[in-house]
């Protein structure tokens, strides 16, 4: 346990049973009465902002965690199965905490996992991927205004707009935070 005054932007703690990650602290010193601290934390699992009012010597519960790489080896249902990189232990976690960037992991990927006492409660995929085109439609001559683009689909399955020069076998570069394309890889 940790008092009220010690907390720092980036810590994770436990507030009201769920964990939450500190995003703002803002001391506030009153004309009357007794000096205050204005948190704002982010619910870890949902995501919400939530605001808090704590006295200089309230008592918080600061989480340990523990952030690692780990190498992604295969889709199991609902859950990713990740290995530490150094033990070689396999861990399956749940799909949810990659996001939108779960469809664009690769066997044998590196990602980052944070666990809180043996559970997992963060997972971040890489920001750039690389995959194979397996199907694109031909270009249309002709069809040349600036920025048009076609239909594809890569080695993942996962069906995206390209540039017109791009073409069945050319590898790509995506960003897994919005899933467009970035540039053709050599």
């Amino acid at each position: 346990m940790a008092k009220a005054s010690e907390i720092k932007v980036g810590n994770i703690l436990r507030y009201n049973g769920e964990l939450v990650t500190v995003t703002e602290v803002l001391h506030r010193t009153p004309g009357k009465g007794g000096a205050f601290y204005l948190d704002k934390f982010r619910n870890i699992k949902t995501g919400k902002i939530v605001e808090a009012r704590l006295a200089t010597d309230e008592q918080v519960e600061i989480c340990r965690v523990e952030t690692n790489d780990y190498q992604y080896l295969y889709e199991e249902g609902d859950y990713m199965v990740i290995m530490d990189n150094t033990t070689y232990d396999q861990h399956s976690i749940p799909k949810a905490l990659f996001g939108p960037a779960a469809k664009f992991l690769k066997e044998g990927m590196n990602v980052i996992v944070s666990f809180e006492s043996e559970e997992p409660i963060m997972a971040t995929a890489p920001n750039h991927v690389d995959l194979e085109i397996t199907y694109t439609e031909p270009a249309v001559k002709g069809d040349t205004s600036s920025g048009a683009l076609k239909n594809a689909t890569t080695e993942n399955g996962i069906e995206m707009k390209v540039p017109l020069f791009i073409n069945q076998g050319d590898k790509i570069k995506v960003d897994t935070r919005t899933g467009e394309y970035v540039e053709r890889v050599k």
